[in-house]
């Protein structure tokens, strides 16, 4: 039976469940002002202040699964609705002030903003600049850091604040990471969707026999649907009226190979090399690290690989990513990958999707599915890529010394980063991924789990092709664009 984290995740899911159901009935939109009512009914909120803001919240949600803004080019935005329930004073002094003689907060603060009542600390936050000097210099710990979930989860302080107290992206450094998303407690953050989109593809299938959907399953899908069996998901998927399912563990076999040649061929020069599989970690060196630019991969990511390959025999596929990255919808509309990839629908959404279509995924035959290796799937969490890598090169007898560190989360990839940028990390070879656990910590996952980990090895298993090379086997991958465009 599925479990929902938490009341945010709920929501967001009703609402692109209503939003897919009446796309699906051909109902859209003549019913779409009806949504709120749906969703809200009322005559008591469920956790805002009156009925009235829970509805003009649910009609933002609703604008964000339709696509959104579509002057704004980030695929993540603020619902300023929602967007007030955070404390508006980051610092303040609690009840552990003392009173002290020293008053080495007022001497710390640099715009005067500490002043005294009774001898008692107190911050003026039109002056606070929130620079946090106080809390430093405070001897007694008495000064508060509340900060907003959103700006903590925020890798490259890319959320600010403006004059209205609302929380903003600045999209020059924003990687699509959705780590907000996910760490907003009140759901004012949201990843566009494009589910209305994929169902009107999906119908146009049913009856125009030259559109063929193909849909590209992560391999993080082995820990979300945990109530069913792989086989069971994937036939519910096609019952939504996709044409085949095909695994990217596959394209993450292809780009296991051809990131492993290119390590041995590259290594000697560049002395490091770093992962192009997550998207929000190349873009995080980009942003942050540009010196290091030169060190990523040139390999394209397994959903741009097994998509190429599927474009490459199908010459009337369309192609839909189904996984838990929010940066995943970012990356298609990349110049040098778009077209490559028509749509991604996260884990959220294909749940809501197949529910909307009343497709019981527990009750499906199971499908078969086998279009990938042990290595391949194990990409999901944390350490797959890189024992993937290894895998191939101990396999082909590449000789090449080879030293990988997996960091497990954006701060592990700072950090490795930190060192490489003044040569003192101790490896040749960096695997990113930007969320805690890989793939299957997803901004988009249904779940968030140690277990989760787990259930990918379980899926490896399963898989007939044990090596890399048995699973290419039968593919002429050599005759497929695997390499990124560089300026």
């Amino acid at each position: 039976m599925r479990k929902f984290e938490n009341q945010v995740q709920l929501i967001k899911y009703e609402v692109l469940r209503e939003v897919s159901r009446l796309a699906l009935e051909g109902r859209l939109d003549e019913s779409l002002d009806t949504i709120p009512s749906i969703i809200d009914p009322g005559p008591e909120p469920r956790t805002r202040c009156c009925i009235h803001k829970e509805r003009a919240i649910t009609v933002e949600r609703v604008r964000l699964a339709l696509g959104g803004n579509k002057n704004n080019d980030n695929i993540v935005e603020v619902l300023e609705t929602a967007c007030d329930a955070c404390p508006i004073n980051r610092f303040v002094v609690t009840e552990a002030c003392r009173g002290c003689l020293a008053h080495r907060c007022y001497d710390a603060c640099p715009v005067d903003a500490i002043h005294f009542v009774e001898h008692r600390a107190y911050i003026n936050p039109n002056k606070c600049i929130e620079c946090g000097k106080c809390k430093e210099s405070c001897p007694y710990n008495a000064i508060s850091d509340v900060m907003r979930p959103c700006k903590r989860a925020c890798p490259t302080s890319a959320l600010s604040i403006n004059e209205d107290k609302k929380a903003v992206i600045d999209n020059e450094k924003c990687i699509q990471c959705g780590a907000c998303v996910y760490q907003c407690p009140f759901g004012a953050v949201m990843d566009k969707s494009s589910i209305v989109e994929i169902i009107e593809l999906l119908k146009k299938a049913k009856y125009d026999k030259n559109t063929k959907v193909y849909a590209i399953i992560a391999p993080a899908i082995s820990s979300q649907f945990t109530y069913a069996k792989i086989g069971q998901v994937v036939n519910g998927i096609k019952m939504l009226g996709f044409h085949n399912v095909v695994e990217a563990a596959l394209g993450a076999d292809i780009i296991a190979k051809h990131e492993a040649i290119e390590f041995a061929q590259n290594i000697e020069n560049q002395k490091i090399m770093t992962s192009s599989c997550c998207p929000a970690f190349v873009s995080f060196i980009k942003k942050i690290y540009p010196m290091l630019e030169s060190k990523i991969s040139h390999s394209v990511s397994p959903m741009i690989a097994v998509s190429r390959l599927i474009k490459s025999t199908d010459e009337n596929s369309k192609v839909v990513f189904i996984g838990p990255c929010i940066a995943k919808k970012m990356e298609i509309k990349e110049e040098d990958l778009s077209g490559s990839v028509d749509y991604v629908m996260t884990f959220e959404e294909l749940t809501a999707v197949l529910d909307a279509a009343e497709i019981k995924i527990e009750y499906c035959d199971e499908a078969v599915l086998d279009n990938a290796s042990f290595f391949g799937r194990i990409f999901a969490r944390t350490g797959g890529l890189s024992e993937a890598v290894r895998h191939v090169i101990e396999t082909d007898n590449i000789d090449i010394a080879y030293k990988p560190i997996s960091c497990d989360g954006i701060k592990e990839c700072d950090k490795a980063l930190k060192l490489a940028r003044v040569n003192r990390l101790d490896a040749n070879f960096i695997e990113g991924m930007v969320c805690t656990g890989g793939c299957i910590g997803g901004a988009a996952s249904l779940h968030h789990g140690p277990k989760d980990r787990n259930e990918v090895d379980k899926y490896g298993k399963l898989a007939i092709e044990k090596g890399v090379n048995d699973s290419l086997r039968v593919f002429d991958i050599d005759k497929l664009a695997l390499e990124r465009e560089t300026k």
